[in-house]
């Protein structure tokens, strides 16, 4: 154990630069009241840390613990023993200046008494009595640091570990509620962005995307999130959203900090073109899951949190009348509304009819120049068509669709584009290598509609779907949305 005086501590402060207690280099270490005192303080510095610290023989023995005091007995924490700090460091709330030794903001986080059961060079075991941390706890030494052990049992019955990864719920296409039922659902706009789990352990956060890719890199806004939340344990459910220079929601925008690898990038990145992370639901909170609460038991709690800051906020949840919320997620320029009921449970992975999405649709006419035969249930038939617009006397591709066709519009598009076959792309932009590779060009002369969400940054169609034959309209009539 280190050495009973506060010469190293005094070393690394200057008391013209920090308003932490520093005692004079004449003032010996000294006891005070019952000698069993024990202190948190929560200190964001360069990294975030709980200093844990001990009264002992006139100082604070003290020790950084990165992720917090265990609140299970299944987990350690690490413990970084530190300088001995003056007693009088116990009641010390304040910011350190940057630059100067452990920079940051100081809080206390924890206070109370504790009762000693052993202490040694490798060991230390202490019963805490304090206003958030009642329990039996041990340092032991694992070599340079130490550890730190939960003895008793989980700070709550029942605690649960904080899970490693659960995947998302999905909502299925739908209509809003009937007004007989609307009063059952809750109603929250749709948010065009990415779907991203984030979970918060010791202050750190760590985000995972709908495909289980660790996206937590790409998005340093999330950072922030997990120093506002410190020692609570969650797992949020939510959308990560870009917004345009109208304030809008956009997919576009979003696309240029998708994929971002390098840290240094995507900081950089995130200065120019910021992302919000719009939270919605709440599967785990301190030891206990969610997931078979019902909607609204969730909702509470998760609004109980006040999780509110420059990156973050939380969807805003409607009551009926349903067609009121749809009406003014239009007029917000919103990708749709989810209605969820109630008094559903979260269901991971799953498509479940408790959550629908009603999207509003944006129509397109286009011409098409090509089509890709199909698979399974396709086979020999067309599997997707390729759709272009003219500009300029060229056509412009803007994408393909794939849905939306009945067997008999199918053989009916069959029939009019075989007569239309021709050997090369009628397409004057470039098109992907695994788009021409097994493409049927056609004589760009028929013309249809498709339903689609927004225009992508490469300008091509997000999410179209056919909705027919335009046959009162020339391609020469065909213009961009």
């Amino acid at each position: 154990m280190a050495g009973r005086d506060l010469s190293e501590y005094r070393r690394r402060r200057d008391p013209a630069r920090t308003s932490e207690p520093v005692p004079p280099a004449t003032t010996r270490p000294r006891k005070s009241g019952s000698g069993h005192r024990f202190v948190v303080q929560e200190h964001h510095a360069s990294a975030l840390h709980w200093d844990f610290r001990l009264e002992r023989d006139g100082v604070l023995v003290s020790w950084a613990v990165p992720k917090g005091l265990p609140p299970d007995p299944k987990v350690n924490h690490l413990a970084v023993q530190t300088e001995d700090h003056p007693l009088e460091y116990a009641s010390f709330e304040g910011t350190i200046p940057a630059g100067e030794y452990g920079g940051g903001v100081v809080t206390i986080w924890d206070h109370g008494s504790y009762e000693l059961e052993k202490w040694t060079e490798r060991e230390v075991k202490v019963v805490l009595h304090g206003v958030r941390v009642d329990g039996r706890f041990v340092l032991f030494r694992t070599g340079k640091n130490w550890m730190m052990h939960r003895m008793d049992a989980a700070a709550r019955p029942g605690w649960e570990r904080l899970p490693t990864l659960i995947k998302p719920m999905l909502a299925v296409p739908g209509e809003l509620p009937s007004a007989a039922e609307e009063q059952d659902w809750a109603y929250e706009m749709k948010w065009d962005g990415v779907r991203a789990v984030v979970y918060v352990d010791g202050g750190r956060a760590r985000a995972m995307s709908r495909n289980d890719r660790d996206i937590t890199v790409s998005y340093p806004e999330l950072r922030a999130l997990g120093l506002a939340l410190g020692t609570t344990q969650v797992v949020l459910d939510g959308e990560l959203v870009a917004f345009d220079a109208q304030g809008r929601p956009s997919f576009g925008t979003l696309q240029q900090r998708m994929h971002v690898a390098d840290p240094a990038a995507a900081r950089r990145l995130a200065a120019r073109v910021p992302v919000i992370y719009v939270i919605f639901d709440l599967l785990h909170l301190d030891g206990r899951s969610l997931l078979r609460e019902t909607y609204d038991a969730r909702r509470e709690q998760l609004d109980g949190l006040g999780l509110a800051g420059e990156a973050w906020q939380l969807s805003p949840a409607f009551s009926a009348p349903a067609a009121d919320v749809l009406t003014a997620s239009r007029a917000e320029g919103m990708e749709g509304v989810l209605a969820k009921r109630r008094d559903s449970r979260y269901e991971p992975g799953k498509r479940a009819h408790a959550w629908r999405k009603v999207k509003h649709v944006r129509t397109q006419e286009v011409v098409i120049g090509g089509w890709r035969p199909g698979n399974g249930r396709r086979a020999g038939k067309i599997g997707s068509l390729m759709l272009g617009i003219p500009e300029d006397g060229r056509l412009r591709y803007v994408g393909q669709v794939g849905t939306g066709f009945t067997d008999a519009l199918l053989a009916d598009l069959g029939s009019r584009l075989g007569r239309l076959e021709r050997k090369s792309a009628p397409f004057t932009t470039a098109l992907p290598t695994a788009v021409r590779r097994d493409a049927r060009w056609v004589t760009p002369n028929v013309v249809g509609e498709v339903a689609f969400t927004e225009w992508t940054t490469d300008g091509l169609l997000r999410h179209p779907a056919w909705r027919g034959l335009r046959p009162d309209k020339a391609p020469r009539d065909v213009r961009p949305e």
